[in-house]
């Protein structure tokens, strides 16, 4: 790889060095099931089955071979890969019983089953999504035209459980706000013994509708979507307890937010559900048999209760595990008693049987570790430096591992390698990871590749996200490839996280509420100046900010309101004017814009449009369905009446996810360095 525009073509074959890197792992007791592309520049994934007492490597479905012609997907299955940020082909989800012996999986909307290392299909009515194996083994619930139905493992007794009474309605799928913003995916939950289901039913009739356009093709019917924006009406959700006998008990819950559900055979089903103002979480059981639920605990916040993936849920001895701010720390409790301390942020809960599993960082919010906890205390299990993850079942555990030392990731279980086939990157990041200013802001540097500190002075490019929910300074390599390569386009480039970013505790995390714009703005310029004054290579009188989604709000509200600090923004995807997002995200930060609009006026950018000075590209997909592209008009009309010069790229069938066809992305970056290196005027 000798000329510039090779990385971006690799990186975008590679969906970001990804491709070949195994995922999704399922533990049996003498194997582990996962998915894996072919090479690392496949993008059609392949469920594998690895023996653990031999090492042997085995595909147990290969869509090639399962289907006579290209993959064909649902709206409803590609609304799905929208939410997850999917961006891969073929086989990308599954799910197991509980001996992982049988697997179930859809493709192009067509049932598959895996029993004991054979696959075949099963005959459905309709296109399906969300296929899961009871417990046991017998029974494939999936769902399909928005009923939930069931069907024998051998492919027989095919029947719906439960259907809709309406087009609005549907039965076991997590509606938009639930897949968007509170990581649940799924709508329905096996009892333990296979014979019942919890199922949510979502009814989306009050909700506004929106109508997401395709100006490149006139002649194409707008696709319409149900978009709960802040202040506007939820989609409204009922839980039931469905039996493959036919009955149907329904669940007494109530609450704005079902967060999340929880069945095993601990103890009775556990639902979470939030207010509308996220300022209350409660904890309940629900009683299968009469549909009565027991309130087991509620917490409360005065700005927000934050949610944790992987609980509620219960111990084998019946004691409930929860993840809760207290104090300086966001600790992991199981019953009654804290077995965290001060020195750890909890970040997730990722299995719960003797003991608890979870994720947490340690005073360095950038790496990120593996920990099991008892009553008795906790131990740290990965041991490296870098960010880790896990997955275990009765055969062992299977670590995942990110280091600032190696590229890619690697995955072990009982000593094992699982074998990864993912492209090396062809450059190595010259990252400098830093904590600096008064809040001990973390950022990491990037020079062009070779530059001698004190050589020249060089322009500065930030390059955040610098929201809430997200971080981009990890002690991973993989994380700064990107970064790198704007480096050696001759920039030093800053990535900055700021408070709102979360592994540093309660405090760090709501210090945003009520002012997105005051306090990520001013992290950003305080990291910048910081820097610079320990690198004296950096020019401020050239600083440009780039940025997407939330990142692209803040590089528009840099030239915005720092003009002073900042001379070019390109703004991807952002978010302009926040009564236009939705409901979950937006008001659990800045309050119901009927009772606070002073907030909202306050973090919107349409109003500082007249106070533009600098240079500004807006670039936003025209198909976006989480932010939509009337962010991005509204605030180029606004500038257009303010007299303001600036432009606008529409990106046609492009969503929320940037493009990654290998000539467009390669031409999409290419793009942008020239724009900037123009409105910085280092064009020669």
């Amino acid at each position: 790889m000798t000329n510039e525009t090779s990385f971006l073509r690799l990186q975008a074959r590679t969906q970001r060095f990804t491709l070949g890197a195994p995922r999704e792992f399922r533990v049996g007791r003498d194997h582990v099931l996962f998915l894996r592309t072919a090479t690392g520049e496949d993008r059609t994934h392949i469920l594998w089955r690895k023996d653990l007492a031999t090492g042997a490597e085995t595909r147990l479905a290969d869509p090639a071979t399962l289907l006579s012609g290209n993959e064909e997907l649902s709206p409803e299955e590609r609304a799905r890969r929208e939410r997850s940020r999917e961006q891969g082909g073929g086989i990308v989800g599954y799910a197991t019983d509980a001996d992982v012996t049988t697997a179930a999986f859809a493709l192009s909307g067509r049932l598959f089953v895996t029993v004991d290392g054979e696959t075949r299909e099963l005959d459905t009515p309709g296109s399906i999504i969300d296929p899961r194996p009871d417990p046991t083994g017998r029974h494939i619930a999936y769902v399909a035209d928005n009923a939930l139905r069931v069907v024998a493992v051998d492919g027989t007794d095919d029947r719906a459980l439960a259907e809709p009474d309406g087009e609005d309605r549907a039965w076991g799928l997590a509606e938009f706000i639930a897949a968007e913003e509170m990581n649940r995916s799924r709508g329905y939950w096996w009892s333990p013994d296979g014979t019942r289901l919890l199922v949510a039913h979502t009814d989306r009739t009050q909700v506004q509708r929106w109508h997401i356009a395709d100006p490149a093709n006139p002649g194409s019917a707008p696709h319409t979507v149900a978009y709960p924006a802040a202040g506007t009406t939820n989609v409204t959700v009922r839980l039931a307890v469905i039996g493959l006998d036919g009955s149907r008990t329904d669940v007494d819950w109530a609450g704005e937010y079902l967060v999340t559900a929880h069945w095993s055979d601990n103890g009775l089903p556990l639902i979470a559900t939030q207010t509308r103002d996220q300022r209350t979480y409660e904890i309940r059981a629900v009683d299968p048999d009469t549909g009565a639920t027991e309130l087991i605990h509620t917490d409360t916040d005065d700005t927000w209760v934050e949610i944790v993936t992987g609980v509620p849920a219960w111990t084998p001895g019946g004691e409930l595990v929860r993840v809760e701010a207290d104090g300086p720390a966001n600790r992991l409790f199981i019953g009654d008693r804290a077995v965290t301390g001060d020195d750890l942020q909890v970040r997730s809960v990722l299995d719960v049987g003797d003991d608890v599993l979870f994720t947490a960082s340690a005073g360095d919010p950038t790496q990120v570790h593996v920990y099991t906890a008892t009553a008795g205390g906790v131990t740290r299990v990965s041991t490296e430096d870098g960010v880790h993850s896990a997955s275990r079942g009765p055969g062992g555990l299977v670590l995942t591992s990110w280091s600032m030392d190696w590229a890619g990731s690697r995955h072990t279980i009982g000593g094992q390698e699982i074998a990864n086939h993912a492209v090396e990157p062809p450059l190595t990041p010259n990252v400098r990871l830093l904590t600096v200013g008064e809040r001990g802001l973390r950022a990491a540097l990037l020079y062009p590749t070779g530059h001698v500190p004190g050589s020249a002075k060089l322009p500065v490019l930030m390059d955040p996200y610098g929201g809430p929910h997200a971080q981009r300074v990890l002690s991973t390599r993989n994380a700064y490839l990107g970064p790198q390569w704007l480096a050696d386009q001759g920039f030093a480039v800053i990535v900055a996280d700021g408070r709102g970013t979360p592994g540093r505790g309660p405090e760090w995390e709501r210090a945003i509420a009520n002012d997105f714009a005051g306090v990520t703005l001013a992290d950003q310029v305080d990291a910048l100046h910081a820097v610079a004054a320990e690198h004296p290579d950096l020019d401020l009188g050239k600083v440009a900010i780039r940025g997407w989604s939330y990142g692209g709000y803040l590089s528009a509200l840099a030239v915005l309101r720092a003009p002073e600090v900042f001379h070019a923004a390109i703004a991807g995807a952002p978010v302009t004017d926040w009564r236009l997002y939705d409901t979950h995200y937006t008001e659990r930060y800045l309050g119901h814009p009927d009772t606070q609009p002073e907030v909202y006026d306050r973090n919107s950018l349409i109003d500082d449009a007249p106070k533009l000075t600098r240079e500004l590209l807006i670039i936003h997909g025209l198909a976006d369905d989480n932010v939509v592209v009337a962010h991005a008009i509204r605030l180029s009309s606004a500038l257009v009446a303010a007299g303001r010069p600036h432009a606008l790229l529409p990106l046609p069938g492009v969503t929320h996810m940037t493009p990654q066809e290998d000539d467009v992305a390669e031409n999409f970056m290419l793009m942008q360095v020239r724009w900037l290196k123009s409105a910085l005027g280092l064009e020669k």
